[in-house]
Parts: C-alpha cells; structure tokens; sequence
C-alpha cells in the first residue's frame, strides 16, 4: 500500500532560551494511501500543532513530515505553496468560505488557483456536488445556507482537486448532530468508495468513531493508538472512550453517545 504522509520525530518548540515550550515532542508515525485516520487529545495536548505543522500552517523545529514523496519541511515559499494547492485539501471547524461567492464559486476558486482548464472546472463541481447531495446549494450564498450545508460545500472545495490527503480540523464542531452525523457518513463514503485519505483532528468520541484508527495524543507525544479492524462503530466508540478516560481528557467529549 503507497504511503500517503510520514511523520518522523518531529518536535515543534516555542518561546525563546529564556521560556521554552515544547508542543511537539518526538512524535513519529504513517498514513497509508485511503486510511481514515482521527487525531485525539485533551486541551493542550498538542493535536492542533501537529495539523497545523503537517498542513504547512505552522513550520517544525527539528523532524520531518513526507506527504506523497515530498519533504514538506525542506520547500520553500513559492514550491510549498504550489504543493499546497496540489497536493493538500482542507476542512475547517469555521467552513471558511468566502461570503461574496456562491457555493459554486467557492468551489470553483480552488480549482482556478491549481490552474485546472476552464473547460473542465464545471464537470468537476458538479460531479462533486452530485456526490456530496449539495447540486441545491450551488447558487446560493453561505448565508443562505445551514451549517450542514456550508460544511459540506467546504467538503467539495477540498476534495475536487484531488488531493493526495485531506485535512480536517474539528469538522463537526459547529453542526449540531444531525448535520454532523450527514456529514460524517459522507465523509466516511469519500474514503470508502473514492479512496480519500483523510486525517482528522476532533476532540469528540462520536466523530471520532467514524475513523479507522486513533492517535492518541497528550503532553507533545503520542499516548496511544486504537484500531477500528472488524469492530463495530459502537464498538470502536467504546474503546475511544475507555482510553479518554486513562488520558483524563475534555469532558466535552463525553456529550455525544452513539446511537
């Protein structure tokens, strides 16, 4: 199976000599091509810098991190951001969506700096709205939309271009349930039937379920790991839950429950 992301003992430092913070401590680990894999830890643990360090966001201090055969931490301005729009699509808590397009030319508006063919931009949205139940919402504006729907328009925007790995960041943190269980199943199909790698950060057992394995993140370092294999999603959540509670982590992500 091609390796899609390698993390090897990165750490990420911040502060000066005289006040020192270590966010990421020798953290090491892969992502195999059409893996859905959730990122987990309580508040402060150190799960958002790592997303931020492996989205290009933010810079390591010592380490690697290898996406599709390229060291992201040796490009520079110009070439990681040729690597970002080809390479990287990303899914907000916030949806990040432009409030002065449409649903169509917020999509469209990755497609357009990747530098796709005008003529085969509106094939592509439709073909992805199509797929995401979102072909309604094209025309409309974000604030015509729900919630639900914005996420799932921020969902096309960040599969259409084909990305080696798509990075979600608290994907469901501002739908209430039913959006983020529709949401969730759909993004559960996007790796099941298109082989979409995804690497999800959340801090909440019930999205976390939908993944195929776990990080466990706490203090910088990787506390544990957990592996879906033939459970159930119930089963799965159980088992999220049991090692939640040996982190000591948020109590928010106790306010979901698997139905």
């Amino acid at each position: 199976m091609k390796n899609i992301l390698s993390v090897e003992k990165i750490e990420k430092y911040y502060g000066n000599k005289d006040n020192v913070t270590k966010a990421i401590d020798s953290i090491s680990f892969k992502v195999d091509e059409g893996e859905f894999v959730g990122i987990m830890g309580p508040s402060g643990s150190g799960k958002t810098t790592l997303l931020n360090c492996i989205s290009t966001i933010d810079n390591v201090t010592t380490g690697k991190i290898i996406i599709n055969n390229s060291d992201i931490t040796r490009l520079k301005s110009k070439a990681l951001d040729k690597f970002r729009q080809n390479e990287l699509g990303f899914i907000f808590q916030d949806f990040n969506l432009l409030d002065t397009l449409t649903s169509y030319e917020n999509i469209a508006l990755s497609l357009t700096i990747k530098g796709e063919k005008s003529s085969e931009i509106d094939g592509k949205i439709k073909s992805v709205a199509k797929y995401l139940n979102i072909e309604p919402e094209l025309n409309k504006y974000p604030y015509q939309m729900s919630g639900g729907q914005k996420q799932r328009v921020a969902s096309a925007r960040a599969i259409v271009t084909d990305p080696s790995l798509v990075l979600a960041d608290e994907p469901t943190g501002a739908l209430d349930s039913k959006a983020a269980r529709l949401l969730l199943e759909k993004l559960e199909s996007l790796n099941k039937d298109l082989k979409t790698t995804i690497l999800m950060v959340t801090h909440d057992a019930f999205t976390a379920s939908y993944a195929h394995r776990i990080l466990f993140i706490k203090d910088g370092k990787i506390f544990s790991e957990v592996v879906r294999g033939k459970d159930t999603r119930k089963e799965f959540f159980n088992k999220i839950i049991e090692v939640i509670t040996l982190l000591g982590g948020d109590d928010n992500v106790f306010q979901n429950s698997c139905k």
